[in-house]
């Protein structure tokens, strides 16, 4: 079934998810790593904070396994709804917001890991 879904991103963390989705590891994930990973390209931000995209699952409780596997990290007061099919959702790229996260993150870490190191 088609859900369409609506949830709060966590900024603090949001970076980190972009990594695992750009590395490969939740799409080796089982059994709907690569439907995450697509849902979330799909994935656009409709206003502050706020993403929402579609996803398919076959779950007795929408998202159930993706949820506790991966999206309650990331994602707050996730809502689902069914769907008849996909519909564009205008809005803002999640996946371009979430790399900018991660790499806003990895600037930080190198600052601090600069920051830190001994001077001679």
């Amino acid at each position: 079934m088609i859900y369409k879904v609506k949830a709060r991103v966590i900024d603090e963390t949001i970076g980190e998810f972009y990594c695992k989705l750009a590395d490969g590891t939740v799409a080796k994930q089982r059994p709907d790593g690569e439907e995450i990973v697509a849902s979330m390209k799909r994935a656009v931000l409709t206003g502050p904070g706020v993403a929402e995209w579609y996803e398919m699952c076959f779950c007795p409780t929408p998202l159930h396994h993706e949820r506790h596997t991966q999206y309650d990290f990331y994602f707050t007061d996730m809502t689902t709804e069914p769907a008849k099919g996909y519909s564009e959702i205008q809005g803002e790229s999640l996946w371009s917001y979430m790399a900018s996260k991660a790499e806003a993150a990895r600037a930080h870490a190198s600052d601090s890991e600069q920051s830190s190191a001994p001077t001679r």
